[in-house]
């Protein structure tokens, strides 16, 4: 494997520690009369030539047996696409370090950080037994990254640089390249990702959805049959490899999916074609089966604590902790508390692009953004709701990463109501009604609608205390639960005011991260979601950033984008993060949050304390649940 290049430097692509195999394999038991019936065939023939060669005893664990069907709770159907984010089978994904290395891909070559090519495992499956190879990458690109019908936006923002898309060349059956004209340092990142882009597609099981290889009259009936609007729905219905709930779609996780869309219960079962091994030849994932039932969010916990979840992390929060801790002898299950490695556990976001020209003003001004923080009582959020293990800070960067300064964790952290009115004052908020509530300009009462999807028990409670706060300020704080899709739309329209989401997803950077969630670059950063449209759209859809700082963050991302060394990227983190130290986008309220993690007491291999993040990790990918195993 070559070396990455400059514009790479910072991103070690880790190559994978040499594992003593002897080349055998031994037969999944699960799948022995398959084999035996002609159904399948056996593990040489469905492992790559070179398959991933996973040596346990180098992190620590132990080599497990096959077996076990893992039960798991989810709160809608929608959620069975945790599989895909939990499962990580990535083309390149994070190690345990947060370095990237090959998985789906037997090796990566980087020249100048521009040109990357791609080698698959050479018979490697898909899911269907049908062979993994450079037409599912050419597919993909030619037929839906460049057909209209199917990406009206065009090309993909991911796959352009300075606006180029890359040249697309197959080398041979197991080799592709993209070449772009100048670094594109965030594009191994993304495949490694949570959400990956997917640049490849199941081209023998997609083509039939296809106007270039299907018969019009063939497709026009099946577009009927379906209910679909026309061909390009039909396929965009039927490509789900991210949603999973395509029964028939091929998959390169470690788990298939066998249940219908919309299902109450979800049953998925091992992929025999996976990619990886053991040391001694066993095929993971260990475990046979998933068994993923559909439950109310509220009831998820005390289901837990009667041993009903082999393992559970979703819809459990810090305020289970106690009565999980508790009944985990009952339960016969074991309770981690994983820190979250979000920049904030629990965020606000004044919304910059907020449709009421009145208000707009004020949220655009940092002085009213940091009175806004001095009047968060952490200290009795913390306290209160979290026993005093959370980190009273604002959003910013933790411990782990490189990055971190105490200065940009406390910047306007500190409760100082004293200071809060005055810089309130100084705004010319000086004018109150009869019930003590600063006024607005036009006369109207300081009423602050905070928005949230509600999917975090502890919101409320948190938002109660920074009510509290804000009305020795004059400000009244009126709390709105919503629907996650409502209350996304409503933020990207601007008819949010202050919605509450998470702090930066990746608190842990490093110099070659992505600093996506410091610009404005994505709809979905909930300070700025017309400018991150106008970004994304290509300046199609959205405004362009208004103000100094947040145009200074956009030239600054691009001169990431661009850089060529380990120094520079860091020099733009930092100016990145001092700016959002001073200005505070978005006012965080705890992190380092624990996440209880809870897994049976059979479950095997799972660590203790680790980071809980979305990106990079993907929650529990980073920990490779496919080397999990029950001891039974």
């Amino acid at each position: 494997m070559r070396c990455l290049a400059a514009a790479l430097a910072a991103l070690i692509l880790a190559t994978l520690p040499a594992a003593a195999y002897d080349g055998a394999v031994v037969e999944t038991p699960s799948l022995a009369d398959q084999v035996a019936a002609g159904d399948l065939p056996p593990v040489a023939e469905r492992i790559p030539e070179e398959p991933l060669i996973v040596d346990l005893s180098a992190s620590g664990r132990t080599i497990g047996q096959h077996g076990g069907e893992l039960r798991s709770f989810i709160t809608r159907s929608r959620d069975i696409r945790y599989i895909v984010v939990h499962g990580y089978a990535r083309l390149v994904g994070y190690d345990r370090d947060y370095r990237i290395a090959p998985d789906i891909l037997r090796d990566v070559e980087v020249e100048d950080g521009r040109i990357f090519t791609l080698h698959l495992r050479r018979g490697h499956r898909w899911s269907d037994g049908h062979p993994f190879t450079a037409e599912d990458f050419r597919y993909w690109w030619e037929d839906v990254a460049n057909n209209l019908d199917l990406q009206p936006g065009g090309i993909p923002e991911l796959m352009l640089v300075g606006g180029a898309p890359p040249t697309f060349e197959i080398l041979d059956e197991q080799t592709v390249r993209y070449t772009w004209p100048a670094p594109h340092p965030r594009f191994l990142l993304a495949l490694a990702g949570a959400r990956p882009p997917f640049i490849y597609r199941p081209a023998h099981y997609m083509k039939q959805f296809h106007t270039t290889y299907r018969p019009a009259e063939e497709l026009a009936s099946l577009v009927r049959e379906e209910r679909a609007r026309n061909w390009a729905q039909l396929h965009n219905k039927f490509d789900n490899m991210y949603r999973f709930d395509n029964p028939d779609l091929p998959t390169l996780q470690p788990w298939v999916n066998l249940s219908e869309k919309n299902s109450n219960r979800y049953l998925l079962t091992r992929n025999p074609y996976y990619h990886r091994i053991d040391t001694v030849g066993q095929q993971l994932p260990y475990i046979d089966g998933i068994d993923l039932t559909i439950a109310s969010g509220g009831l998820i916990p005390s289901k837990v604590t009667l041993g009903e979840a082999d393992l559970q992390v979703r819809a459990l929060s810090f305020a289970d902790a106690p009565v999980l801790l508790q009944s985990k002898e009952e339960g016969d299950y074991n309770t981690f508390l994983w820190p979250m490695g979000a920049g904030s556990a629990i965020a606000l976001y004044p919304n910059q692009n907020f449709e009421d020209p009145v208000w707009r003003p004020l949220l655009r001004d940092a002085r009213f953004r940091q009175a806004l923080s001095l009047g968060v009582d952490r200290s009795t959020i913390n306290q209160t709701l979290y026993f005093g293990l959370a980190k009273e800070r604002a959003v910013a960067v933790l411990e782990a990463s490189p990055f971190f300064d105490p200065a940009h964790a406390e910047a306007f952290a500190t409760f100082d109501l004293e200071t809060a009115n005055a810089m309130l004052d100084e705004l010319g908020l000086t004018e109150r009604n009869r019930d003590g509530l600063r006024l607005l300009p036009d006369g109207r009462p300081m009423e602050i609608v905070v928005e949230t999807a509600g999917e975090q028990p502890d919101e409320g409670d948190i938002l109660e205390i920074v009510a509290e706060g804000w009305r020795e300020l004059g400000l009244k704080l009126i709390y709105r639960p919503l629907d996650r899709d409502i209350l996304r739309n409503r933020v990207y329209s601007g008819e949010s005011m202050m919605p509450v989401w998470f702090g930066w997803n990746n608190g842990i950077p490093q110099p070659a991260h992505e600093p996506r969630d410091l610009a404005p670059v994505d709809q979905t950063n909930f300070a700025w979601p017309m400018w991150g449209q106008h970004f994304q759209t290509k300046e199609q859809v959205g405004e362009a950033p208004a103000t100094p700082e947040a145009k200074r963050l956009l030239e600054l991302y691009h001169a990431w984008t661009e850089a060529t060394d380990e120094a520079t990227q860091t020099a733009i983190w930092q100016e990145m993060l001092a700016i959002h130290a001073e200005q505070i986008f978005s006012i965080g309220v705890v992190s380092a949050v624990p996440q209880p993690v809870v897994a049976s007491r059979r479950l095997q291999n799972v660590p203790k304390e680790v980071f809980y993040t979305w990106d990079p990790g993907a929650q529990l990918g980073v920990h490779r649940i496919d080397e999990f195993w029950f001891a039974e």
